[in-house]
């Protein structure tokens, strides 16, 4: 009996022993240190996906969003990848390019019902999934419609470029306010290309010509694309919007406050304004003629290609796919839940809910920004152009000039692979 024991205590000690080796660890880099809410839903997905299988461990190391990529890019340098990569939509062809990433190895059944704007593809693969998305409105007040007289714009009907400039020229010559309109200016980076580019694709224009990605020739300086950086620099030179000098401050609370008659502003910004402005509406972007256009595309999580495990880290973005954490993320942060049914759960994008309207917007108003490695190039000289022109350089020469850096970056890098 004594043998048999101990016998029975070396097998249970060599499968214990088994076990915990197959708890291999799998890593993960995520941009959000420093926003509470962001942590303690991951947090809360990556202790749920731990516990419900023996096979992972996902490690977590967090980053401030500011100097997120560049630490990504000097862990690629030196081989130091974590398996599970969060990366922002707009930049994941440069990484997938520059063979940071590899193509996400999930069912792409999986994502059927996801908005387009979160799922991340180049080169006809799927590098990455995101669990939730982010659109831009125009938010006024009901108040300030009705007061001025103007039509309620609709998704279906929305406001022409002209309906839109004779609603700021009325609210500006109301004398009511210090703006007609709030662009948030104070904001620079990826702002300008996610909030500003869809306003001259509605012109007609673009960053790059999408049908090549090998110019930005006749897209970014095309007739279209004068057209619209005149009427860019107009909303300044005639003081309907406040331009690059603009306070943080005043982006932050001038519409709130009721300094600015509309403000151009994410879904990320509605629970403050809906907490401050009793009557607040968000409306859909103007028609300048080329449809109604927003940006798309927002964090999402890929694997790196040096990835020792990239079925563990596959198996661990799967799983926080579910509705329940969708939904999580999206009532902890503002962000529009990725799909339908994980809407259906949220508090303010349910049937109803109070910011229900953006993710309709998101659904049939959104635009990925141009979906290559050359954009987080594209995306800095588009900045300086649009600041330059509000600040009165000639439309022409600083688009023509736009046009020109950009194509040398794309020539110097061997078309990027398109």
């Amino acid at each position: 009996m004594r043998h048999a024991t101990l016998a029975g205590l070396l097998l249970a000690g060599t499968a214990l022993g088994t076990a915990a080796a197959a708890q291999t660890e799998v890593s993960l880099w995520y941009h959000g240190a420093g926003n509470r809410g962001e942590a303690e839903t991951l947090d809360r997905i990556v202790t749920d996906f731990n516990a419900a299988q023996g096979d992972w461990t996902i490690v977590v190391e967090s980053f401030p969003q500011a100097s997120y990529n560049d630490s990504v890019v000097a862990a690629a340098l030196a081989g130091n990848l974590p398996c599970v990569i969060d990366v922002d939509g707009p930049v994941m062809p440069n990484w997938a390019w520059s063979g940071y990433m590899q193509p996400l190895p999930i069912d792409e059944a999986r994502i059927a019902d996801f908005l387009p704007g979160t799922k991340g593809y180049w080169d006809g693969q799927l590098y990455s999934i995101g669990l939730w998305d982010a659109a831009v409105a125009l938010v006024t007040r009901e108040s300030t419609l009705e007061t001025l007289g103007l039509r309620r714009p609709t998704l279906d009907a929305p406001w022409t470029g002209e309906e839109f400039m004779a609603a700021l020229e009325a609210a500006q010559a109301s004398g009511e306010y210090d703006y007609a309109l709030d662009l948030g200016m104070a904001w620079t980076g990826e702002w300008y290309p996610y909030a500003f580019s869809p306003l001259l694709q509605s012109f007609g224009g673009d960053i790059v010509d999408r049908s090549s990605y090998q110019t930005a020739e006749g897209a970014l300086n095309s007739d279209a694309a004068i057209e619209f950086g005149e009427w860019w620099q107009s909303l300044f030179a005639d003081g309907l919007a406040p331009g690059t000098s603009q306070d943080p401050a005043d982006r932050d609370s001038g519409f709130n406050e009721g300094r600015y008659a509309f403000a151009w502003n994410g879904n990320w910004a509605a629970t403050a304004t809906l907490a401050a402005v009793e009557d607040a509406v968000f409306l859909p972007a103007p028609d300048f003629g080329n449809g109604n256009i927003i940006g798309a595309a927002s964090w999402q999580f890929g694997v790196s290609a040096t990835c020792a495990h990239p079925e563990g880290a596959a198996a661990f973005i799967e799983f926080a796919l579910n509705d329940e954490y969708l939904a999580a993320f999206s009532d902890t942060t503002g962000l529009i839940p990725a799909t339908p049914s994980a809407a259906a759960l949220t508090e303010n994008y349910r049937e109803g809910g109070a910011l229900e309207v953006f993710f309709e917007l998101s659904n049939q108003q959104a635009l990925v920004r141009p979906v290559s490695p050359g954009y987080v190039v594209a995306a800095k000289v588009f900045e300086k152009a649009l600041s330059d022109i509000a600040n009165g350089a000639d439309v022409a020469d600083a688009l023509d000039a736009a046009v020109d850096e950009i194509d040398s970056d794309i020539e110097r890098n061997g078309g990027y692979g398109h």
